[in-house]
């Protein structure tokens, strides 16, 4: 078994209350090869005091001011060298301690340029309130609201060289526009790992309110047109409509 390197981003802004969980799941990967890169946009909120005490597992570490967390991604992926990178944010955590493992066994045997897997939503307590799973990727999925969770993301790096980085542009669609980009618009080979590989603390900037609601599908649509989806104003309907049954 071959053990390329694999990047794995963390962007954070204040969050000292999740950013420990975070970077211990990471440190505690069982994978041999890791390459560990926080972005942190300057926080002042003792983020930065629990990120030292982990230093020695850190392989790159900036904190500055940035245009928002795709900013800080891409500047993670500009600093990047893994073969293989991944972004899992600072209310994100891995669920178990093989799963870089388990990506990289995938990409060995089934040799696509993305993989993704499944996730959960959780409480501030832990519980799990929503279960995202994802399913196989068929061709022209997009058009029907369908999208891979994005923490669970993690693609060849040389995409990123040829097809571009995350746009501001798209502003909170960003992820979603980049995924639509590389998979539905570029055709590149996917594979999808049937295992919960992250949970994800429920929230978000883009729920949090009607107005933010609306310009996130206004996002959403732009980046569906762009990429060239068959009917946006569809796709963008069944968008939410999918969402329903990660409650049951």
């Amino acid at each position: 078994m071959e053990y390329p390197k694999i990047s794995v981003i963390t962007v954070c802004y204040n969050a000292v209350t999740t950013i420990e969980r975070c970077i211990k799941s990471v440190v505690s990967q069982q994978y041999p090869n890791v390459e560990y890169i926080i972005i942190d946009g300057g926080s002042a909120d003792g983020t930065l005091e629990v990120i030292s005490h982990y230093r020695e597992h850190i392989s790159v570490l900036v904190s500055e001011k940035d245009e928002g967390i795709y900013d800080a991604m891409n500047k993670g992926l500009e600093l990047s060298s893994g073969e293989i990178i991944g972004v899992l944010n600072a209310d994100d955590f891995f669920s178990e301690e093989n799963i870089l493992t388990v990506v990289n066994v995938t990409f060995q045997e089934h040799h696509p340029y993305i993989v993704y897997g499944d996730l959960d939503y959780v409480d501030a307590a832990g519980k799990i309130v929503r279960k995202w799973r994802s399913g196989t990727y068929k061709k022209g999925s997009f058009n029907f609201g369908w999208m891979p969770p994005h923490p669970t993301f993690y693609c060849k790096k040389e995409l990123f060289d040829k097809l571009g980085n995350y746009s501001l542009a798209y502003g909170s669609a960003a992820d979603y526009e980049l995924m639509a980009r590389f998979i539905h618009a570029n055709g590149v080979a996917v594979h999808y790992i049937p295992v919960v590989m992250v949970k994800m603390m429920v929230g978000g900037v883009s729920n949090s309110s009607l107005g933010n609601r609306v310009k996130a599908l206004m996002y959403d649509l732009r980046a569906m047109y762009k990429n060239k989806l068959f009917f946006p104003p569809m796709a963008l309907m069944f968008k939410p409509l999918r969402k329903i049954k990660q409650f049951f």
